[in-house]
């Protein structure tokens, strides 16, 4: 007989409907997988037979036999409503509820006894279980030790998938646990020790059959260490590789084009500005490659520390890059730093200062002539900057001398942007990757856990601060007060920004006609809340020619701006709206990020409830950065209760790393990574980054993990954990760590 290992394929144990089942919706593949699939809550079984005992919304666990069964057509809809009659034989009853009765109404005939859980009802006064999980007995002896089984054991609930039921997914583990020839260990021994850790050998049998008295959480923290120490391993694998090719030092020269800027400067850095200004300066005269992740509250004046550092790089002899997600934010860099730098951004141009740089500006819908200006700017090294999308990762754009690499909002970018970039040095640049989305230390640690973080709190003097506010769309009142408000800031000589979630319905003939949704549209978008009333979604049009049409607006200059106009037209919107030439602009996410107008006092958000937390936050940071307080006004219609507590959380605080954390407990963790890891980003299965408790484990594991990689950095002494990491890597994160 060959061994089972936990490299073994599922198929080779189960069923083969069972393991592709598992594997389609679950992510189960192998005997490690499944062995790793943890219970998501446990039964008691108690008094099993009593059903007079039960009482509804209780989680229960029951023996009895199948009295009667009945079946019947649905109205409405295909398929048999199947309806069981469970006896005690004491003269009590519970019944069963199967609104699809394929696979069951053989099964539960009368006679046949057995094994039922579920969450007791209460229907037409009587108890019941809808869709219950079920074992059934198959002899008498086979009886008499489940029944022993269960009432010394308790009783793990499994998520169930289509039409595996917990029972089922219970017995393959069970065999998977029996059949196994060696359970991995991927936690070095010293380490256990030190940590006072059970055995996974140990962890697994109790997490999967814990005995009435035992404690199924001990279990479960162990797994949970494992992957974290997992994640952490890989981690530290990237940043030793990173680290391992030497960077060149970048030490600005003295009455640089930095000494200049800073003296031009017209207001004071912030002490977190300062700081971590000298940080990067000492990590960019290193040989050591910077790889340095900086965020900060929105306003907070990121870029003013990133301009500073890339300032030093050009000093030094170098180039710097800085990627942007969007054109429109690519647009509004290059504006912002131009604006600061005046002269010294005209180098080489008549007026220009004498020691002054070029920047450049690189996107994909540029005319040929624009392009291949800046393309021949940044190859020839007379562009010291070089602002750009997407195209700056191209295989044709060259660099003279790249020095720095600065990457803004580093989540809609995956790391393997990133270092198609850096491959563009000849010598591995510096890094500086840059987030307005505040983080949560346990997604800091998890995520960029191979570079160090650096984070700005404090938000510059003059500015405002700004309130929020949820306004039912639903109540002609309020939602005419929305306008009147806008109409007041606007008579007061400032402007308004109206958010909406999609485009919408074009004129035919205008510019991105037949489109309905943006093409940068951020990532953090959420579906409707289940049970929620479905409605259409507003468009930037339709809701620009509801404004035009609005007495309380008339008179009002109106605009639109999305991500499909031509980047000519959204360049003019955006200059005009600097410039104050547009009172109301009319805008998707593409003004989420980098768009900084001190003169916009007021934000609308039109169908709110469709906004992530963190999105919510970044947009309504577009107003109060002048000396004007801020007014966001969330319009919603119809929420669901999770909408509009995720409406509720933005309105009551400002604090950006508290929303953070909120937002990691509406949202799963696995669209956190997937947004911000290499590749396909496998989700976590049992740290919840959302939990103050897991922090500590994450902490202790990266400690772990990167003393482990520096002693032994291909794992070779740690088979067990070098298998854990590859069975965790998929092909294109393996690539990328070779590539370091």
């Amino acid at each position: 007989m060959v061994a089972v290992t936990e490299e073994t394929a599922l198929s080779k144990l189960v069923r083969k409907g069972h393991a592709e089942q598992l594997a389609r919706t679950k992510g189960l593949h192998t005997v490690g997988d499944l062995l790793d699939y943890a219970p998501r809550r446990y039964l008691q079984p108690g008094q099993l037979t009593d059903l007079s005992q039960l009482r509804p919304e209780e989680e229960v666990m029951v023996v009895a036999e199948v009295a009667r069964s009945s079946s019947r057509p649905m109205r409405g809809r295909k398929g048999k409503l199947l309806t069981v009659v469970l006896s005690d034989g004491r003269g009590h009853e519970l019944d069963l509820t199967f609104f699809s009765s394929y696979g069951h109404e053989q099964k539960l005939q009368p006679g046949a006894r057995g094994f039922f859980a579920g969450t007791v009802g209460d229907y037409r006064h009587r108890l019941q279980l809808t869709h219950p999980d079920y074992e059934l007995f198959s002899s008498g002896e086979d009886a008499a030790q489940l029944v022993e089984h269960y009432r010394t054991h308790q009783i793990p609930v499994y998520s169930a998938t289509g039409k595996i039921y917990s029972f089922t997914i219970r017995r393959m583990v069970e065999l998977a646990l029996d059949s196994v020839d060696r359970v991995r260990e991927p936690v070095p021994a010293h380490v256990r020790e030190q940590r006072r850790l059970m055995t996974r050998a140990e962890a697994l049998e109790l997490v999967h059959r814990p005995r009435l008295d035992d404690q199924p959480w001990r279990g479960l923290a162990r797994l949970k260490y494992d992957e974290a120490l997992t994640l952490q391993t890989i981690l530290a694998q990237r940043r030793h590789a990173a680290e391992a090719v030497p960077a060149t030092p970048r030490l600005p020269r003295p009455g640089g084009l930095l000494a200049a800027f800073d003296e031009r400067l017209p207001f004071e850095l912030t002490a977190g500005q300062r700081e971590i200004g000298k940080v990067l300066a000492e990590e960019l005269g290193s040989d050591r490659p910077m790889n340095r992740l900086l965020q900060g509250e929105v306003g907070s004046g990121k870029t003013i520390v990133a301009l500073r550092a890339m300032l030093a790089a050009i000093d030094a002899g170098g180039q710097a890059a800085l990627l942007a997600p969007t054109e429109v934010l690519a647009a509004q860099h290059l504006r912002s730093i131009t604006a600061m730098l005046g002269d010294l951004a005209e180098g080489g141009m008549l007026g220009g200062s004498d020691i002054g740089t070029k920047v450049a500006l690189l996107t994909g819908s540029q005319s040929a002539a624009a392009r291949k200006r800046s393309l021949l700017d940044a190859a020839s090294g007379e562009a010291g900057i070089v602002v750009g999308t997407h195209a700056l990762i191209q295989k044709h754009v060259q660099f003279a001398d790249l020095a720095l690499v600065v990457v803004d909002e580093q989540h809609r970018f995956g790391v393997e942007q990133r270092d198609a970039l850096r491959e563009k040095a000849a010598r591995p640049p510096h890094v500086l990757v840059m987030t307005a989305t505040p983080i949560p230390r346990t997604v800091a640690m998890t995520v960029f856990g191979d570079m160090e973080t650096s984070t700005l709190r404090e938000l510059p003097r003059g500015r405002s601060p700004i309130t929020t506010h949820v306004v039912d769309a639903e109540k002609p009142g309020w939602v005419d007060r929305t306008w009147q408000r806008v109409a007041e800031e606007v008579a007061a000589g400032h402007q308004a920004y109206v958010v909406c979630p999609r485009i919408g319905d074009l004129e035919p003939g205008s510019p991105g006609a037949g489109d309905s949704t943006d093409e940068e549209a951020s990532d953090w978008d959420v579906a409707p809340d289940e049970g929620a009333e479905a409605r259409e979604l507003t468009g930037v049009h339709v809701m620009a020619e509801q404004l035009r049409a609005n007495p309380a607006l008339a008179g009002c200059r109106i605009a639109v701006l999305h991500g499909r106009l031509d980047p000519e037209t959204k360049d003019q919107t955006m200059r005009a709206f600097g410039a104050g030439e547009i009172d109301v602009l009319v805008a998707t996410t593409v003004i989420e990020v980098g768009v900084d107008v001190p003169n916009a006092s007021v934000m609308v958000v039109v169908d709110a409830d469709r906004f992530g937390i963190s999105q919510l936050h970044q947009l309504r940071g577009r107003v109060g950065r002048g000396s004007v307080p801020g007014l966001c006004l969330l319009m919603t219609q119809s929420p669901g209760p999770a909408a509009l507590e995720r409406l509720d959380a933005v309105a009551g605080t400002t604090d950006g790393f508290e929303l953070a954390r909120l937002d990691l407990t509406f949202r799963r963790e696995g669209d956190v990574l997937g947004a911000r890891q290499s590749g396909g980003g496998n989700s976590v299965r049992h740290l919840r980054l959302g939990r103050r408790e897991d922090e500590q484990i994450i902490a202790d594991a990266r400690e772990d993990a990167f003393a482990i990689v520096a002693a032994d950095p291909t794992l070779a002494e740690h088979p067990d954990l070098a298998a854990a990491v590859a069975t965790r890597l998929d092909e294109e994160q393996a690539a990328f760590l070779e590539r370091g």
